[in-house]
């Protein structure tokens, strides 16, 4: 984001919906010109979509090649094989008396499904996912499940709010995996403000921290800084040559 301004008019299109460029311009105080540029910056970041008459948030701010606006159902079905293959690597760094947290991503969730079929004796799994929550009657049956509260958040099928970071703030976690809308050279960002708080807290818990994106989420930026990319011990994804950070490589040497 340029600005402040542009999270204002992030805010203000949340309550609207849509308004026009003048309106925009009023509220803000600012010429026209300027609030061009602004509008140009968010349209470019699939973070609003101009409209007749003016400009609209999206539900959602896709990628170019995924279907805008899709339903969360949707969401889990595009790149289902990548998203299968970054899961399989992901179970692979679980262990014994571990304290997961699934985060409430697509990618995350087929690493629950493989989970719904591990043979640990001891795991434990947090998550604020409405998805992997209705399917903890699948998991083993010793392993604790903990499901988070909150406020129900329909686009990303998840539980979020202060509620949602204060029962997690209580809590140890071994291990947190979550996904993102965008990898770049040097941060994680998403495009859902309190999704971001809540795994901006989840990693500062966390002993370990691995992000699982496929090759479609890099060379993109969404919203909302979630961390640096060095935060995490491991990138994993399916995209060939992905190097893990390099405190993850001085720790394999």
């Amino acid at each position: 984001m340029k600005n402040l301004r542009t999270y204002g008019i992030v805010d203000y299109l949340k309550q609207k919906k849509h308004c026009s460029i003048r309106e925009l311009t009023a509220r803000f105080g600012v010429s026209p010109a300027t609030m061009y540029r602004d509008i140009a910056d968010l349209a470019a970041r699939d973070v609003i979509r101009k409209v007749r008459g003016g400009v609209a948030l999206r539900e959602r701010a896709p990628s170019a090649r995924e279907p805008s606006g899709s339903p969360f159902e949707e969401r889990i079905n595009w790149n289902r094989s990548r998203k299968e293959a970054v899961a399989k690597q992901a179970l692979e760094r679980i262990q014994e008396n571990d304290i997961l947290f699934l985060d409430s991503s697509t990618t995350v969730s087929y690493l629950a499904k493989l989970l719904e079929n591990s043979s640990f004796s001891n795991l434990t799994i947090v998550t604020n996912s409405v998805t992997i929550i209705q399917d903890f009657h699948k998991f083993p049956p010793h392993y604790l499940r903990i499901g988070l509260g909150g406020s129900f958040d329909m686009q990303l099928n998840s539980f979020l709010g202060r509620a949602t970071l204060r029962e997690v703030e209580s809590l140890e976690i071994s291990k947190a995996f979550i996904s993102a809308f965008g990898v770049d050279e040097d941060k994680v960002t998403t495009n859902h403000e309190y999704h971001a708080s809540l795994l901006v807290k989840v990693l500062e818990l966390a002993r370990h921290k691995y992000l699982l994106v496929d090759r479609s989420k890099f060379g993109r930026s969404g919203l909302f800084r979630i961390a640096p990319r060095r935060t995490f011990d491991e990138i994993i994804s399916d995209r060939t040559g992905e190097r893990p950070p390099q405190k993850e490589r001085n720790r394999q040497k």
